[in-house]
């Protein structure tokens, strides 16, 4: 038997406050608009970026798998 009482470290929790939530939640949104538009919109002929059809491309089976028409 022991006769020195250990000590437990307890982890110091620290709460998000409401700014540092809303830009996340901000940042999150950007981030699935982006990925919204590049997957789902982005048809090559009318993409922001001109004629170029790169994009289009790389995300043509990803589209037809989430049931975006593109033809």
């Amino acid at each position: 038997m022991s006769t020195h009482s250990e000590v437990m470290a307890v982890p110091t929790v620290y709460a998000a406050s409401t700014a540092v939530r809303v830009a996340w939640i901000a940042g999150a949104v950007l981030v699935a608009a982006a990925a919204y538009y590049f997957v789902g919109i982005d048809q090559g002929v009318v993409s922001v970026f001109g004629s170029d059809t790169h994009i289009h491309e790389m995300m043509h089976d990803g589209r037809h798998l989430l049931g975006f028409p593109c033809h």
